[in-house]
């Protein structure tokens, strides 16, 4: 009787591999750029749990890149100093003194992440996009007002990335970045991801949030939306239905589809091992985003 039972559950993990394999042959060498950030990385079973997906994948064979944010340690840090975040419109107010506490935040994070992935046997390597160039930047205003050093992505320079993935290195990637003069901005890490993916024409791009999905209506769980096409997602963004911090998620979204990511992912990284449920297995549980033509494929991934 008991033999029977342990059969059962050794038989649904082949099961389960075997429903994987498909979608490890078709992303072998592919591309995937994860935006890393919210409760996920607040949390440390959830941190643990994120940096052993990401290394999976590059175990089976994906050419991962991690962007990760730190907004809620980075005002800890602030109000230690004796600073109160300030914010508009969802930008942080980034003065010189602010800044300095960012990337000191942000590079310590960084290096925590590489450390987590080295102990799982990957070799990972820090940087952020001041390092050869990555990220340029200008100054990024808030309706007009001056926020101090926060920066809109002008260029990317995706070398260092694909010099890094080419000798078997997994690119962890702080937002941050220099302008013309070499002065440096903090950057929203949802920019950076998406820049990023578009540079290095990722296959995917995935969003960790900290809501499950895309919802026609926030408040109504049965609006839930399993995928919609880059088109229906710029509809859905000209019709005001979507608002507050997804709208500008979703915009980046249909950004990157439209500069030649294949898909993008939002998911919520609260729920353990999110990353692999949506990538590995048919149905998903997130939000896939796709371009235009491609809503007929038969797989979540």
């Amino acid at each position: 009787m008991a033999l029977g039972k342990n059969m059962d559950e050794v038989m649904k993990k082949a099961e389960t591999l075997i429903e994987a394999l498909p979608y490890i042959q078709k992303f072998n060498r592919k591309i995937i750029v994860v935006k890393y950030g919210g409760s996920a990385m607040v949390d440390p079973e959830l941190q643990k749990n994120v940096i052993k997906d990401v290394t999976l994948l590059k175990l089976v064979g994906f050419k991962p890149i991690i962007v990760h944010g730190g907004g809620k340690e980075i005002s800890r840090w602030v109000g230690k100093v004796g600073k109160e975040a300030q914010f508009i419109n969802g930008l942080r107010v980034t003065d010189a003194e602010t800044m300095e506490i960012a990337e000191m935040v942000l590079g310590r994070i960084n290096k925590s992440l590489v450390t987590m992935v080295e102990e799982l046997g990957v070799r990972a390597v820090g940087v952020s996009g001041k390092d050869g160039g990555l990220l340029k930047v200008e100054k990024k205003y808030a309706d007009g007002q001056d926020i101090g050093f926060v920066g809109n992505i002008t260029s990317v320079d995706p070398k260092i990335l694909y010099d890094l993935l080419e000798n078997d290195f997994l690119p962890i990637v702080a937002p941050i970045g220099t302008d013309d003069a070499f002065n440096t901005y903090n950057i929203n890490a949802d920019d950076a991801a998406c820049a990023i993916a578009k540079a290095v024409g990722a296959d995917k791009l995935v969003f960790l949030t900290d809501i499950e999905g895309l919802y026609r209506d926030i408040n109504d769980k049965s609006s839930f939306i399993s995928r919609l096409t880059a088109s229906e997602a710029e509809e859905l963004i000209g019709s005001g239905i979507i608002g507050g911090g997804m709208l500008p998620k979703l915009s980046n979204c249909t950004s990157a589809i439209r500069n030649g990511v294949n898909r993008v992912h939002i998911l919520d990284g609260r729920v353990l091992h999110c990353l692999l449920l949506e990538i590995f297995t048919k149905d998903g549980i997130g939000t896939a985003i796709l371009a235009d033509g491609d809503e007929l494929a038969g797989e979540n991934a």
